[in-house]
């Protein structure tokens, strides 16, 4: 993190080139050392740095509203937390930090972290499961996608693919409560959405066991291809691990793909 090459001369802490003095080059400029080695004088250059972008997405959806337990925090809570953990890194160390979408764009200093919270405090809707906004992500940014990833792939596929097109890297973490991994469930039980607009009721839940286990192996791995083909990282947090180790994962997965 912090400010990073852009391939030209410009301002900056890194050596780029030496060039040729011409006229109106100011003689602080000129490398004495370097000059000495032959007739003519030449101009150390550095590196033009700038600051990355970084922009986050948690869901805000009413899915992620769910925790199975008063002991684990709800889905939402813990993405929030990694986002704005993340967001703090990104800050000390000199990046532009915000929001997918039009609410909160990309801006450094810690008064940007106030209005991130703000916003993502805010950030819930009714519908079952979200969909990320790529709108207002500038070229060479850096995306993190912090969801549950159950609803329909295909808004996360659109969305992926039109970043990955425009040269933008990024990752995705998959929030799941142990309850969504392990389905504990027998016997008579009531299946029902956060919004209420899915219902199922079965009798033999652990009937159902082995192929709800089937399908979030097959949601898993299309997310994992998605990611590998795009140029992304993916990964799985459970609410009922420690939020640092994905934070880990998060800071160093997107200075790999830097």
């Amino acid at each position: 993190m912090g400010g990073h090459g852009r391939r030209r001369a410009g301002t900056g802490e890194e050596f780029w080139q030496y060039r040729p003095a011409q006229a109106g080059d100011s003689a602080r400029f000129i490398d004495w050392r370097r000059s000495a080695r032959s007739d003519g004088q030449f101009i150390r250059d550095r590196e033009w740095q700038l600051a990355q972008s970084l922009n986050l997405w948690v869901d805000g959806a009413a899915s992620m509203r769910f925790t199975g337990a008063k002991t684990r925090p709800e889905k939402a809570a813990r993405a929030r937390l990694l986002a704005l953990a993340l967001a703090v890194a990104a800050i000390r160390a000199g990046e532009r930090v915000g929001l997918t979408g039009p609410l909160a764009p990309a801006r450094p200093g810690r008064r940007q972290l106030m209005t991130l919270a703000a916003v993502l405090s805010d950030d819930a809707t009714a519908q079952d499961y979200g969909a990320p906004e790529v709108i207002g992500i500038a070229a060479q940014a850096r995306v993190a996608f912090l969801s549950d990833f159950l609803g329909d792939p295909a808004a996360v596929q659109a969305a992926v693919a039109q970043l990955a097109d425009r040269g933008i890297g990024g990752v995705m973490m998959q929030v799941l409560d142990p309850m969504e991994e392990d389905f504990p469930f027998d016997g008579r039980t009531i299946f029902e959405s956060m919004g209420g607009a899915l219902r199922h009721e079965t009798r033999q839940a652990r009937d159902l066991r082995t192929r709800y286990r089937d399908r979030l192996a097959e949601r898993r791995h299309l997310l994992t291809e998605l990611a590998r083909q795009a140029g992304w990282q993916f990964a799985t947090h459970r609410t009922d691990t420690s939020p640092q180790g994905a934070l880990l994962w998060l800071t160093a997965s997107l200075e790999r793909g830097r």
